[in-house]
């Protein structure tokens, strides 16, 4: 029996490892996941015919996006996921990140409405939207 060390077994036997990116994978355009929320206005918006678009960025300093812009108004949509996981939107650093959004986007003329997502589910949320653009 032969004894071999592990750096000679690694070079004998180990699959040589990449040293850059796979570019396969890099090409593939994100696209935004979805959360259940938003889903759920977009089909409730889309019912009742109210015009809207998705990552509306408000501030063009900055890139900032709104979830929801209402066409014809100044009213941004956001909804809130996470609120009872402890997600990024109540941990400090997410919540003063928040502030400072909606701070921005109601400097610029723009009113921020937000919701969480059993709002959105239970409908108070397009309730709501329905009675502010009249």
């Amino acid at each position: 029996m032969t004894l071999m060390s592990l750096a000679e077994y690694k070079s004998k036997y180990a699959k040589p490892r990449r040293k850059t990116k796979r570019r396969d994978s890099v090409k593939v355009k994100k696209e935004k996941v979805v959360s259940e929320g938003e889903a759920t206005l977009i089909q409730h918006l889309q019912a009742y015919r109210i015009e809207f678009e998705q990552e509306f960025q408000f501030n063009k300093d900055r890139r900032w996006r709104a979830d929801f812009y209402l066409v014809g108004t100044n009213i941004l949509i956001e909804v809130e996921g996470g609120i009872w996981s402890n997600g990024r939107h109540t941990r400090g650093k997410g919540y003063i990140a928040d502030m400072e959004k909606y701070n921005s986007a109601t400097m610029l003329g723009y009113s921020v409405y937000r919701y969480s997502t059993e709002q959105v589910k239970s409908g108070l949320a397009i309730e709501e939207i329905k009675r502010l653009i009249g």
